[in-house]
């Protein structure tokens, strides 16, 4: 007998959530005293703006401060984004869909026993998926931290640990990690936040992200100079899908291949100058890495990996260490700063994505300074607080679709003689869109590829490609006349016998 079966995708689009037409910077940013609340400032980051760089509005975290860090790496579509406090081991959700009214959301700590997050991914089927250095305690002898996986709002999905047998003797500190959707991994990087207590650490891990376990565990070989790899930092993924370049805080680049095979390989690419780089970049064939060390931010040509060339840089003082940096969507702009490491000041960078040229946003200054950037310091903050502040993680607003997706829901499963078709059906947006896309995998929470030929106008859609014995997972999202699409709903499965 062939089977028909019909499911109800229940996709809700919230009325208040509308696309942001004006760009502005949201910065996570604390006290330099550590007495007062860290806060989320909001910047008017539109160069045809009058009030070009100055504040629209900030918002204060409750509860004591706890070192402000990373935020999730880019504005996520939905216009809620996350950040730590790291030091507190708190997550912090704020909620940005109006950026002249920041709102804090909710607060969460340690989940199923891991400690301390540090680095925020977002998963196809809406979860996030974040690295936390410890499990059970946070001394140099505490155990090794792991993934987890949980809502934006701190309900647990699951985790695991990333203490692996095979590397007995290495330090294990989960810092970053990319998800590889189309090879069904994920990378994650070991290195100490509290290195000056605990070490040096020189390992990536390779996980499996259907049900998180841990494959692999890799020591990166040492470079020309015999130390870059200590301290693995951010990993990012190339444009085949598949590569995956990880720098290290002790400026070297690493090529991983074969993260699907028996034994993936690692090799040094190249050695950036200076003794500490920071947080790093790749848009389209460039690599963009912070030279924390000697005061600049460089643009390398990475189309040949074994070629790899630098093609422009920007040097600053000697006040700026340069180690946080974040792109707008289009990849043509760079917020950068030094966190608490440096001068307290914002710099916006132009990118030319097809030459690879930085230039420094002269324009993006304080009003009447003599200096390019924006100052954290000595300023009167719209939610109160007066002092000098310094700013982490920093993200550029987006302008596409933005929505809040509820969970959907198979409803019904009805059985007949006619051909084997699933028949997705869901409720209209209550905002405008110009229709949805239908996407479709074999794999639970991800790998997910796009089945509809065109827009569907409609609320129904039928899939009439599914065969018997195979499990069949759904996702949609919704479409703007522009053609930018809403994150992900959350994932409908439907078994064909």
């Amino acid at each position: 007998m062939r089977c028909f079966y019909s499911c109800l995708l229940l996709l809700f689009f919230s009325s208040s959530a509308h696309p942001q037409k004006s760009t502005y910077l949201f910065v996570w940013s604390g006290d330099d005293t550590q007495k007062s609340n860290d806060f989320l400032a909001v910047l008017d980051a539109d160069p045809a703006s009058p009030r070009y760089g100055e504040a629209v509005a900030s918002v204060a975290a409750p509860g004591s401060p706890g070192t402000p860090h990373h935020t999730e790496l880019e504005m996520p579509p939905g216009g809620f984004v996350l950040a730590n406090a790291f030091e507190s081991g708190r997550s912090m959700l704020f909620d940005l869909r109006q950026p002249a009214n920041p709102r804090f959301v909710t607060s969460f700590g340690d989940l199923d026993g891991y400690m301390h997050p540090h680095t925020y991914v977002r998963l196809p089927n809406g979860h996030i998926l974040a690295t936390f250095q410890y499990h059970g305690g946070h001394s140099p002898k505490a155990d090794a931290g792991g993934l987890v996986e949980f809502t934006e709002r701190g309900q647990l999905i699951r985790s695991n640990n990333a203490i692996d047998p095979a590397a007995k003797g290495e330090l294990i500190r989960p810092y970053s990690l990319v998800v590889v959707p189309e090879l069904g991994r994920v990378v994650s990087t070991n290195t100490a936040m509290h290195y000056k207590s605990e070490g040096e650490t020189r390992t990536v891990q390779v996980w499996r992200i259907s049900d998180l376990k841990l494959l692999q565990t890799l020591a990166l070989p040492p470079g020309p100079r015999g130390a870059e790899q200590q301290n693995p930092g951010e990993p990012r993924v190339l444009a085949d899908g598949k590569t995956v370049l990880v720098h290290t805080f002790s400026c070297g680049l690493y090529e991983l291949n074969g993260i699907d095979a028996e034994k993936p390989v690692i090799k040094h690419r190249y050695t950036f100058e200076g003794d500490i780089c920071a947080v790093p970049l790749r848009i389209g064939h460039y690599w963009v890495q912070t030279l924390f060390s000697v005061h600049a931010l460089a643009a390398y040509d990475i189309s040949d990996l074994a070629h790899i060339r630098e093609v422009s840089r920007v040097t600053f003082d000697e006040k700026q260490n340069p180690h946080w940096i974040a792109a707008d969507p289009e990849g043509h702009r760079i917020v950068l700063n030094s966190g608490e490491y440096g001068d307290h000041r914002l710099f916006i960078l132009n990118f030319d994505t097809k030459t690879g040229t930085l230039t420094l946003d002269e324009r993006f200054r304080d009003p009447g300074s003599d200096r390019p950037g924006v100052t954290m310091d000595g300023k009167t903050w719209p939610h109160g607080f007066h002092g000098d502040a310094y700013a982490h993680g920093v993200v550029f607003s987006r302008g596409d679709v933005t929505s809040a997706v509820e969970q959907p829901a198979l409803l019904r499963q009805q059985a007949s003689d006619k051909p084997h078709t699933v028949t997705l059906t869901w409720k209209p947006s209550s905002s405008h869109v110009a229709g949805y896309n239908v996407y479709r995998s074999m794999t639970t929470g991800g790998n997910y590829v796009r089945i509809n030929t065109s827009i569907v106008r409609e609320l129904t859609y039928s899939d009439n490609t599914v065969v018997s014995g195979v499990t069949y997972n759904y996702v949609t999202r919704a479409v703007d006349d522009q053609g930018h699409e809403s994150v992900f709903s959350n994932e409908t499965s439907v078994f064909i016998p």
